[in-house]
């Protein structure tokens, strides 16, 4: 088992997007109000309102399941009993430490087009974590600190390899 502390996954992006998510909410809910305004004198216009309601929610339910995406995976030494422990941290800022045998399942989904991978993460007990896309790590590391996990890596189903000439 790795014992220093090494970096698993790094995700290339680890904002919040906070700040553009809601500029593009407030940008088309504007726009369909204006729309259903203009349209208000010869129509009914609640189709208008709904989907600006949806689009908002739709947004809200986005930005709940993007905080929860990883975007750091090291292994760090245990603060307690000096065992190795995976460090995981979120989009929004939290961050978990788990015991490296729980690790069920490491697979690593090779994107087609351009040089990034996606990580899905599954801990004994069912429990799955998405990252958000990064650089291809290497399967050695992760197969060195999760000694009980199923390591696999697979390219993307989506998304052309590459146009001829």
């Amino acid at each position: 088992m790795a014992v220093s502390e090494d970096l698993l996954w790094d995700a290339a992006d680890r904002s919040t997007r906070t700040v553009r998510r809601l500029r593009r909410m407030a940008v088309i809910v504007a726009c369909l109000g204006l729309f259903g305004l203009v349209l208000w004198m010869g129509s009914d216009v609640r189709w208008a309102v709904c989907a600006a309601a949806v689009y908002v929610l739709v947004e809200i339910a986005h930005w709940a399941w993007d905080r929860r995406r990883l975007v750091e995976a090291r292994i760090v030494i245990g603060e307690d009993d000096a065992r190795p422990r995976l460090r995981l941290r979120r989009a929004g800022g939290r961050i978990t430490e788990h015991d490296p045998h729980q690790v069920a399942q490491v697979l690593i989904i090779h994107d087609n087009v351009v040089d990034s991978a996606n990580l899905r993460l599954r801990l004994r007990g069912k429990q799955l974590f998405f990252a958000r896309p990064g650089r291809s790590p290497a399967l050695t590391t992760w197969r060195e600190t999760c000694p009980r996990a199923a390591v696999k890596d697979r390219n993307a189903w989506w998304g052309m390899p590459g146009i001829p000439d």
